[in-house]
């Protein structure tokens, strides 16, 4: 600790500051209507449907289908299709393989007077239209006009399978394609489409109901049941086109199984509330830290003040290398949660440094003496914290997260049914004790070491500690 100067305490104080501005603010700049973001800030978090309003349905499959894996997945390539068709770009989309359930939300869209959320719902668990038609021909709208309106060459049922495949060129490139197996009617019809558009070149374009995805030209006649569908695919784009293309053969009408909404004035409602008590508990934590600890306690406050502007730099995606996350008012509850057990963290050091001076300890030894001993107890408490937030994490969230691979032997049965909400509070809990460490520990000592070493702090007095003694 001898070594720690002065200047410390107001480095620290200054990083931190200039830290929290960049993360309340973030970094951008505009060139007319044309806005760049260099950092986000806490305008680019995004609010769960909780706080923002919207929609959060269950899709099954029915009582007398016992849906596949890949039919599953068809049919969330079909809902995610249909929800980006009616302009909904903002959404989660889960499936629970075990129940053979789709977990769909999306928030209300900025400005949107006429959304009819029942409509929309009903729209999305609708069975797909595949369709090939001949030729690409459209109006401004993008309706079928001509040939393609009048001309259907195949329907989803005429497509057995559809699944992602690859050729490797002579440089060992890999290129990506969509292989089609089609039923014997349908390979019949195909051929015969085919056979006379491969003279004059002629395009097949793929719908699924009213969007296009591909219109390929038909290079030669195919009679054998069997296409592929070439392009600038990588795998993940191939997967995703053959899932769109099974998803049109679906056998079974998907069952909205529970569906509600949240207004967007009840969620913002609820923030505005979650936000004013989080500012008012911080004042009065803030007071009541600096009356009770003094000095330690000023310190406590600007850790605390760190460590929720850390937290919310993880929520927006402030630091690249970390995916930001969506904020729900659980999301909110877990930031309080952990300012206060950053508090907690704090008295426990505030303590003990008051129990060394009262003891006959120095100055000096008795803040030294002081995080040592409190040091255990803190990490003791804040693992124990973290194991929570990581099961939480593993329990309730998406199946792609790094926690939930991790936690599946255990939670395999149940599902991502309650994924987001409860996430939001693992993440932020996980995120803010982690910080806790950080702020509440290294560089609540650092400074308080800096501080200590001006002659108008060395009074015990201002630690809590009893008469003025040689330090």
């Amino acid at each position: 600790m001898a070594k720690i100067k002065k200047p410390v305490f107001f480095i620290v104080f200054a990083l931190i500051l200039a830290f929290a501005a960049t993360v309340f603010f973030g970094v951008k700049t505009y060139y007319g209507d044309m806005e760049t973001v260099y950092i986000k800030g806490i305008d680019n978090i995004r609010f769960g449907i909780d706080i923002k309003g919207g929609v959060d349905v269950t899709f099954t499959s029915p009582e007398d289908v016992d849906a596949t894996e890949a039919q599953l997945d068809a049919a969330k390539e079909v809902i995610v299709q249909r929800m980006i068709t009616l302009g909904i770009t903002d959404y989660e989309s889960y499936i629970d393989y075990n129940n053979d359930r789709i977990i769909v939300r999306f928030p209300w869209k900025e400005g949107e007077k006429n959304f009819d959320p029942e409509a929309a719902v009903k729209e999305l668990g609708e069975t797909a239209q595949l369709t090939f038609r001949e030729g690409y021909e459209t109006d401004e709208l993008g309706n079928w006009v001509g040939v393609t309106a009048e001309n259907v060459i195949l329907v989803g049922a005429d497509v057995k399978e559809a699944y992602a495949a690859y050729t490797q060129s002579e440089n060992g490139e890999m290129n990506w394609l969509v292989s089609l197996e089609l039923t014997d009617e349908g390979a019949k019809k195909f051929g015969e489409a085919t056979t006379r558009l491969a003279e004059t070149q002629g395009v097949i374009s793929i719908w699924m109901d009213e969007t296009c995805f591909s219109y390929p030209t038909v290079q030669t006649a195919i009679t054998d049941g069997k296409a592929q569908i070439t392009g600038k695919f990588d795998g993940k784009e191939a997967k995703a086109l053959a899932d769109k293309i099974n998803s049109g053969a679906l056998p079974f009408k998907l069952v909205t199984s529970s569906f509600s909404t949240i207004s967007p004035s009840l969620g913002a409602g609820a923030l505005e509330a979650m936000v004013l008590a989080g500012v008012i508990a911080f004042a009065f934590i803030a007071v009541f830290m600096i009356i009770t600890y003094r000095l330690p306690g000023a310190v406590a406050v600007i850790s605390l003040f760190g460590q929720v502007a850390g937290t919310l730099a993880f929520i927006s995606g402030y630091f690249e290398f970390v995916a930001g996350s969506i904020l729900t008012i659980p999301g909110i509850a877990g930031i309080i949660l952990a300012v206060g057990m950053g508090v907690d963290a704090n008295v426990i050091t505030s303590e003990r440094i008051k129990e060394e001076l009262n003891n006959g300890k120095t100055l000096y030894g008795a803040i030294d003496s002081g995080f040592k001993r409190a040091f255990s107890a803190i990490l003791d408490g804040n693992v124990t914290m973290i194991l929570v937030a990581i099961i939480l994490m593993g329990a309730f969230g998406t199946p792609d997260s790094i926690f939930s691979k991790m936690l599946h032997f255990a939670f395999f049965m149940f599902g991502p049914s309650t994924a987001g909400t409860i996430y939001s509070f693992g993440f932020t809990l996980l995120t803010g004790v982690a910080l806790n460490l950080f702020f509440g520990v290294f560089c609540s000592r650092m400074m308080l070491s800096a501080l200590s070493k001006f002659k108008i702090f060395k009074n015990p007095k201002l630690y809590g500690g009893g008469a003025k003694r040689e330090v």
